[in-house]
């Protein structure tokens, strides 16, 4: 085995809530810990899908023309700058197999989405981590981080867990003086629920950076986290070097057409978005009147600070509601508004004031 394998866990996801239930003996658990959309996906999928079932004996169009057709034309690229992947989690993988060599590094923040980091050391690439200032990418310190040996630079933005971003004039200002050489990664994951008017509009940035990439994925807003599948935007040249890493049928038929047919449906989107902005503004409001400090959010999930994420955690759990507990606090994510604001309750009236920042 490779020896800085050792140095790395699997990813273990949070207790299901069956496992829940029996641990804490509580009758029903709410997972609010993995940042999924809450009102599901648009109705129109499922027909779709069960219609797609019928090609289960085959394999699965490799370069997802279905899809890929329909993203180009909602984003208005090229069908040959984009890269499809099994969920972002397969994009990031491929970029680090791609780009990364044993010596080379990568630079990104010291809290951030933790797969930048997980794929770096198995490559044998060095991780340099830029404290967050104010919960928010340093890119000056990012910049000066960036040497000869830089092979990626990966901005989450907004940022995976503190919901903060990085403004258009911040990254254009960035990408700017960043060496040729270097690849950034824009991590949009979250893209659909900003509403900043400072935030970004980073695809047609590509056509000015070579050295670009940009992520987006289906299983946020567009609810179809169980089936896996997300895209890279970038430059037609290096998209294709990327593709050299992608396994043959690495997306799935019913994966294809169930966000060919949620791209379609755009007043989901607009639905979701706009209930899930109302339960972050009243989680922000009311963490405003406790007193409790917070990251403002543009994304479907909320930080909050606390002194000992863990006790506020299993406070949580013992009232059926699971959230992901963090070093400095725990990330919250939105509900549905009768969720939302037993959630609100719980820390209004259960929590000690002493476990809140």
């Amino acid at each position: 085995m490779k020896e800085r394998i050792l140095q790395l866990q699997p990813y273990k996801p949070g207790k299901s809530p069956e496992q829940i239930k029996k641990e804490y003996n509580v009758d029903e658990v709410i997972k609010l810990a993995s940042n999924e959309n809450a009102f599901g996906c648009s109705p129109k999928i499922a027909k779709a899908v069960q219609e797609a079932l019928k090609e289960a004996a085959t394999y699965p169009d490799g370069n997802a023309e279905i899809i890929r057709q329909k993203v180009a034309q909602h984003l208005q690229v090229k069908e040959n700058e984009l890269l499809f992947g099994a969920g972002l989690d397969e994009v990031i993988q491929i970029l680090s197999r791609v780009l990364l060599c044993e010596g080379d590094n990568i630079v990104t923040a010291n809290q951030t989405f933790v797969q930048y980091k997980h794929h770096a050391v198995i490559e044998g690439a060095e991780i340099r981590e830029v404290p967050l200032v104010d919960g928010r990418f340093d890119l000056e310190g990012i910049r000066s981080a960036i040497d000869e040996k830089t092979r990626i630079v990966w901005i989450c933005n907004p940022n995976n867990p503190t919901g903060t971003y990085v403004t258009e004039e911040e990254l254009v200002s960035f990408l700017h003086k960043v060496p040729g050489y270097v690849t950034v990664v824009l991590d949009e994951a979250y893209y659909e629920y900003v509403v900043a008017e400072d935030y970004p509009e980073t695809v047609p940035l590509i056509k000015n950076y070579d050295n670009l990439i940009v992520l987006r994925t289906f299983s946020k807003a567009y609810g179809l986290a169980s089936l896996r599948i997300g895209y890279a935007v970038g430059n037609e040249v290096l998209i294709a070097k990327l593709n050299i890493g992608r396994l043959p049928f690495n997306t799935s038929t019913i994966a294809q057409v169930a966000a060919a047919t949620a791209l379609d449906d755009q007043e989901f989107i607009k639905h979701t978005v706009s209930e899930t902005r109302t339960g972050i503004e009243l989680f922000e409001q009311e963490l405003e009147t406790l007193g409790v400090s917070y990251y403002p959010s543009q994304t479907n999930f909320i930080f909050v600070h606390t002194k000992d994420p863990q006790a506020v955690f299993t406070k949580l759990i013992e009232k059926g509601y699971i959230v992901r507990p963090m070093p400095n606090g725990v990330r919250i994510s939105m509900g549905t508004m009768e969720q939302n604001k037993a959630v609100i309750e719980i820390l209004k009236n259960d929590i000690n004031k002493d476990l809140l920042v």
